[in-house]
């Protein structure tokens, strides 16, 4: 109770006088929420949101790392929902967290709107009112707290006098102006109706340092907090440096895995632990995700980059799984290599370790994500890859979604567009791109506009001959040596070796000429296949989009 002016009878009195209700002590609340009875070195983990309806990318990368490490070691995962501050709840947040997070493939063993074990619920911070409450009231008691009546314009007075000091702005030392009042003088302003909130009263100094060891940074040097932070509003809701104290010791949460930037709040959450008689769990500070920006490396923001929400991949339609492989190469600096030697193993076989977590920003690179994307999908079978494509055309692209309604057919087409055994193709990044990628199949999206190569007059010819000897039952060796006999009539070069040793003896190669059937038919130079293709589509349509170009 040092720098305390009351005594301990009147602590006592002043916790009675403000929480009189209050009945259950902690002790209670400690056996109500009894040790997790766990294997050894099962590790407790958990995400712990503000229900704002905003779910960005940082929220998945912790979440991802905080879930391997649950389920790897046998531990629990678990959902709390910090909604201590009701102007920034939105209605529904809590259900698009756990949809979103679901959608990636993130679920929890426990908490807030889940199927699983409540026993350490209710796990919305506001449900949870009383419990803090007694844990308050035994700090007032103990001279670890008390009641400050400053107002929010003599905190602005306070912070603009600390500005001109050129000193930390805070409410600490000399500038805790209600620190020091007697027990008197603050039964007079209870007894007045005064408004109040309640701060800790912290014994640090500022200036001492000691050594902490982070999970993810190692040792790192912390200066002892000595700001009185509110841990109780004046609507009796706690803060959440209070809650998230009291919540982690009795869900028993062992490790929180959190951003660098709240490496600033560490010395205040340490010093609540010591205050409260709690172990504190083990925190790890994690790199922040990153971009090049001009050429310069800043922190994703939500004002300015979209692809800082979950639904920017979830509207664009990247599989969830290319998300969460990339995430890992950026959670673990071996992840990438593993990924390499076990081409088809599952994330969930790979070994996560706190130790391989990246101490700096991490580079968010959205080229990395598509090519890491590419690999992804190109492992999907058709039939896996036709159900997330129509998965995301139900929820984001309705014409699309008609377009798949010949399973068979689509079928038939990714077969061909993702090629089969070791020659897989590498062509689809997203759901978006596929419709693009796709829309010459389908003549409700096909659109004819043409880069071909060679000149208009010898195009004409190349097309008009190619219709006099087309015949749709021809096999494909048939088929291109039917093609080499135009390109030979031409001139054209059919033997590629020839062409590459000299190229200037010839109009073009055999490829020119096939290029140019391509364009006609599909409205791209790099496709699939074209026989298969046109197998695929059919004579009359083959036939009709040829002579469209003539």
């Amino acid at each position: 109770m040092s720098n305390n002016p009351l005594t301990q009878a009147q602590c006592e009195a002043l916790a009675e006088k403000l929480f009189p209700k209050i009945t259950k002590t902690p002790e209670y609340y400690a056996e109500l929420y009894p040790e997790r009875n766990l294997p050894e070195g099962a590790q407790v983990t958990r995400i712990a949101p503000s229900p704002t309806g905003f779910i960005h990318l940082g929220n998945l990368f912790s979440a991802l790392a905080d879930e391997r490490i649950a389920r790897q070691s046998k531990g629990v995962f678990y959902l709390r929902i910090e909604d201590t501050d009701l102007k920034r709840k939105v209605d529904g947040a809590v259900e698009a967290v756990i949809s979103t997070l679901g959608y990636f493939g993130i679920t929890f063993d426990e908490g807030a709107e889940t199927d699983g074990d409540q026993t350490y619920g209710p796990f919305y911070q506001r449900q949870r009112e009383l419990v803090y409450k007694a844990y308050v009231k035994r700090l007032l008691a103990q001279g670890l707290a008390y009641p400050c009546f400053c107002t929010a314009e003599d905190l602005d007075e306070i912070r603009e006098k600390q500005r001109e000091l050129k000193l930390t702005p805070g409410y600490y030392g000399e500038w805790a102006r209600c620190r020091g009042l007697s027990y008197d003088e603050i039964v007079k302003k209870l007894d007045a109706g005064t408004p109040y909130v309640i701060r800790m009263r912290s014994a640090g100094d500022g200036v001492q340092k000691y050594v902490f060891r982070d999970s993810i940074k190692g040792e790192i040097s912390v200066t002892a907090n000595n700001r009185d932070e509110v841990i109780l509003k004046s609507d009796g809701i706690p803060t959440y440096h209070f809650a998230h104290a009291i919540d982690d010791h009795l869900m028993h949460t062992t490790l929180v895995l959190r951003g660098e930037e709240w490496l600033s709040s560490l010395p205040i959450h340490l010093e609540l632990f010591r205050m409260l008689g709690f172990k504190a769990p083990k925190y790890g500070h994690h790199a922040q995700l990153m971009k090049i920006d001009n050429g310069t490396k800043r922190k994703l923001s939500k004002r300015k980059d979209p692809e800082l929400a979950l639904e920017y991949y979830r509207k664009l339609g990247y599989h969830p799984l290319a998300v969460k492989t990339y995430l890992m190469t950026l959670l673990n600096s071996n992840f990438e290599e593993w990924w390499l030697k076990n081409p088809d193993g599952k994330l969930e076989d790979f070994k996560f370790s706190i130790g391989k977590m990246g101490q700096s920003g991490a580079l968010f690179d959205i080229p990395k994500l598509d090519d890491v994307s590419k690999t992804v999908i190109s492992k999907l079978t058709s039939e896996e890859f036709y159900d997330f494509l129509l998965e995301w055309a139900n929820n984001y692209e309705p014409d699309f979604e008609k377009l798949l309604a010949d399973k068979e057919y689509v079928i038939k087409v990714l077969d061909l567009c993702m090629g089969a055994g070791k020659k897989r193709r590498k062509d689809f990044v997203c759901a978006s791109q596929a419709v693009e990628l796709l829309s010459y199949y389908f003549d409700e999206t096909f659109k004819p506009e043409r880069d071909f190569p060679l000149t208009p007059d010898i195009r004409a010819k190349i097309l008009t001959d190619f219709l006099k000897t087309y015949d749709y039952a021809d096999d494909g060796q048939t088929w291109f040596a039917k093609v080499k006999d135009i390109a030979a009539s031409y001139g054209f070069a059919t033997d590629m070796r020839a062409y590459k040793e000299n190229p200037d003896a010839f109009p073009g190669s055999v490829s020119d000429v096939a290029e140019v059937l391509r364009v006609a038919v599909t409205g791209h130079r790099n496709t699939p296949d074209l026989w298969s293709i046109m197998q695929l589509l059919g004579k009359e349509r083959s036939v009709a989009r040829i002579k469209e170009c003539i």
